[in-house]
């Protein structure tokens, strides 16, 4: 007999197969018998909750792109809080809102004292990032007093990331 074949032949016996299960612990064969006879009930448990979860998160991915608008960014600019001093400045506060279906990136800001028709003070800002939705508040911060002057606040641009 050559070499190989009887290696082959070793190897596909029955006399090592049983050799083999003989030297195996008690735990050992118990995983295998457990391999052999499918899955227990906790792991179909486990399973029937994971994918229900992951069902549902795919399910409310695809409704959700499919039901909001794909409008371009709405952004609309207010003043609604109390202007206050501090130190001489005078801090105006204000509140950005996005009511477009698309994010809007690096959204500029400007804001300007009008007396008589003239720019007496203005002020630049830019917001990172503004997504659908979202409201962002800030101020801006004057030397002269904005209550005696006309204060123009506007969104001057926006990227669509």
């Amino acid at each position: 007999m050559l070499p190989d074949v009887w290696l082959y032949e070793f190897m596909n016996s029955q006399e090592l197969k049983d050799s083999v299960e003989e030297r195996r612990s008690p735990e050992q064969s118990d995983a295998k018998s457990n391999r052999t006879r499918g899955r227990s009930l906790p792991e179909w448990c486990t399973f029937a909750i994971a994918l229900f979860l992951v069902g549902t998160v795919i399910g409310l991915v695809i409704y959700d792109g499919l039901t909001q608008p794909a409008d371009p960014p709405i952004l609309s600019i207010t003043s609604e809080g109390l202007i206050r001093e501090e130190y001489g400045q005078f801090y105006v506060p204000f509140q950005i809102v996005n009511r477009g279906g698309e994010t809007a990136s690096s959204v500029r800001i400007s804001a300007k004292l009008l007396e008589k028709g003239e720019i007496r003070e203005s002020g630049n800002q830019q917001i990172d990032f503004l997504s659908r939705g979202e409201t962002k508040e800030g101020a801006f911060i004057f030397s002269l007093d904005p209550r005696k002057s006309d204060l123009i606040l506007r969104v001057t641009g926006y990227q669509i990331p």
